[in-house]
């Protein structure tokens, strides 16, 4: 299937390489960056696959790749990926085609492992359905998806006045009582703006005691090793030059996430977390920025965060089922077994563990 024109390359580019690769790309984003992976994963247990047609780089994909015994076998997770749609060219589906043969034959072929990708494509939409129409020797399995990324999407089309009309009433009218205040948003990407986050989400965490998977010392070493170009951007609300509250957003591509969020108790009387919202869409839009994804919602475990998000008035959406191949039956079959070992462990843990109040991590 691979001709002359199309080629793939594996493990082949520096980390800083791999940044400036994904700056060509407008569906990138955090979960595909070197940062990430190196800091939740570590660097030895990742892949990097890149598709070229004609000599130019078509789609690229970072894996983590799991081998749990010394025996033959193992899973390559591809989370939030392929990166395929290069600035100004749109989806393809014959580039989607050409990368799913290519991660096939790498990881299910060459090296015998049980290929599972989750997507950054949620149900309904033309990505998803181009993704499945090109990954056709892949099957569709729900039961890898583990933590299925349910959120709110905000299209930011419309225009600033037109959106905040579009919020919930209830909604506009915390904003505007935000607004009366006196408060003040300062944002950057620096150390600086970052460890004043940390001091207020270490508080806020302390004070509600709350389980969560979201390790903040990791965020803050991928903030500081990310490209500058790439770093999460962090708002800040102050009182008379005090942070109340305080917001991490990573901007990548076209698209906006939601990342964490932080507020003290002075910051819930002002109603600061209204004023962050809004003055983050502010920025999205004056920087180009189509969509922003609210980082995930969970109506049952914490209710109130999603009534919050929700008053933003963006549309539901479900990250699309994980895509799986395996050209082994022991293998698959090792695997699928390990995967039930696994969620046996962690619903016990979620049962006996209070529902998160912040999101969690991926």
């Amino acid at each position: 299937m691979m001709d002359s024109r199309w080629s793939a390359e594996v493990d082949s580019v520096s980390r800083a390489e791999w940044a400036r690769l994904l700056e060509q790309f407008q569906d990138a984003n955090f979960y595909q960056t070197s940062s990430y992976g190196e800091v939740r994963w570590g660097a030895e247990n990742l892949s990097r696959l890149i598709l070229r047609h004609g000599g130019q780089v078509a789609a690229i994909a970072q894996l983590r790749i799991f081998r749990p015994t010394r025996l033959d076998f193992g899973l390559a997770y591809l989370g939030w990926g392929p990166i395929c749609e290069r600035r100004g060219d749109g989806l393809s589906r014959e580039v989607a085609v050409r990368m799913a043969h290519a991660l096939e034959a790498e990881y299910c072929g060459k090296r015998g492992m049980f290929l599972c990708i989750a997507p950054n494509a949620f149900v309904g939409s033309p990505r998803a359905a181009l993704l499945e129409s090109g990954f056709t020797q892949f099957t569709r399995d729900p039961l890898f998806q583990i933590n299925p990324h349910r959120t709110l999407i905000v299209n930011l089309s419309p225009s600033l006045e037109d959106l905040r009309k579009s919020f919930n009433r209830k909604w506009r009218n915390q904003l505007t009582r935000s607004e009366k205040n006196n408060l003040t948003v300062v944002a950057g990407t620096g150390p600086d703006e970052f460890l004043q986050f940390r001091a207020l989400y270490q508080e806020m965490r302390k004070r509600k005691e709350f389980k969560t998977n979201v390790n903040i010392d990791d965020y803050l070493k991928m903030q500081e090793d990310l490209e500058s170009t790439q770093r999460m951007r962090v708002f800040l609300c102050q009182e008379n030059g005090a942070p109340v509250a305080g917001l991490v957003a990573s901007v990548m591509g076209e698209s906006a996430i939601y990342m964490l969020g932080a507020t003290s108790p002075a910051g819930l009387h002002l109603k600061a977390s209204y004023l962050l919202q809004w003055t983050l869409l502010r920025w999205l839009k004056e920087n180009g920025i189509r969509w922003y994804d609210l980082g995930g919602v969970d109506p049952q475990g914490n209710p109130g965060g999603y009534r919050f998000k929700k008053g933003l008035s963006g549309q539901e959406a479900c990250q699309m089922s994980p895509l799986v191949s395996c050209r082994s039956a022991a293998v698959s079959a090792m695997v699928r077994l390990g995967l039930g070992v696994y969620r046996a462990v962690r619903s016990s843990k979620t049962r006996r563990a209070p529902s998160s109040l912040a999101r969690y991590g991926q």
